[in-house]
């Protein structure tokens, strides 16, 4: 029996496969293995399927984990999240043939005025309300602008205490190169973007909602068709709001 057991260990470890490709011409191997130790920060255990997905991104984006371009972030019970580097967003924007550059400040309150500065340089007596970037493509016309809200993005830590104009004008760079470049960039999100997961887990709630609310409507008209007088339509309506209000409920009690 132990012998069967040793054998059936030794076959899990000895298919664990290792994901070969490049990255600016130089080959990058990742298995779970590697990811696991040396790749994860945080207090959490990442799941197998974490972790494949973190190696699939990386194989799919040309990011090279190594080079601090790409890693995995878990804290507690938590989803993981898979967070990506300023750099490896300029690299890859620079790679498309259709970048043509970017310029990028900060939004700050001057004198009871709204100034629009150019880099990270601010006054002392300026109040930063957020950030602005454009991106050019050879492409378009237009360049892709961005304006975000420093409130909305600053996230109380010790680099944003400390650099608050050069975080903000950050975030505001790699929020417009994503919408400029949404084929390379859109599944890409940095240390700096807002809560990922959470943002993720709200937009599910909202759709399973609206589809809730969508059956709801298909049922009251269903049963609506074969309704004669007003008093079974007002008795309808109560069921149907009733059947409404209890998949709601089972939709917050599976968030």
């Amino acid at each position: 029996m132990m012998s069967n057991v040793q054998n059936e260990n030794t076959a899990v470890v000895e298919t664990e496969k290792k994901v070969v490709y490049e990255v600016n011409g130089e080959s990058v191997t990742l298995s779970r293995a590697m990811v696991k130790n040396y790749l994860t920060s945080g207090n959490g255990n990442v799941s197998d399927q974490e972790v494949t997905m973190f190696i699939q991104l990386c194989r799919y984006q040309h990011l090279n984990p190594f080079l601090n371009e790409a890693y995995l972030v878990k804290f507690g019970g938590n989803p993981a999240q898979i967070i990506t580097s300023k750099e490896a967003f300029m690299k890859r924007a620079e790679s498309n043939v259709n970048y043509d550059g970017i310029e990028a400040g900060c939004i700050v309150e001057r004198k009871d005025e709204i100034v629009y500065t150019k880099g990270a340089f601010t006054l002392k007596t300026d109040r930063i309300v957020g950030a602005w970037a454009d991106v050019f493509r050879k492409d378009r016309e237009h360049p892709t602008h961005v304006e975000i809200a420093f409130e909305e993005f600053n996230k109380n830590q010790a680099t944003w205490k400390s650099m608050p104009a050069t975080m903000i004008r950050k975030s505001a760079m790699v929020n417009a190169l994503r919408e400029a470049f949404p084929q390379d960039l859109g599944a890409l999100y940095t240390e700096d973007d807002k809560d990922i997961n959470a943002t993720k887990r709200s937009d599910k709630v909202e759709e399973r909602k609206e589809v809730n609310s969508t059956e709801a409507g298909n049922i009251l008209a269903n049963k609506f068709a074969n309704i004669q007088n007003a008093k079974q339509v007002e008795e309808v309506k109560e069921e149907v709001a009733s059947d409404g209000s209890q998949n709601e409920e089972q939709t917050t009690a599976a968030e």
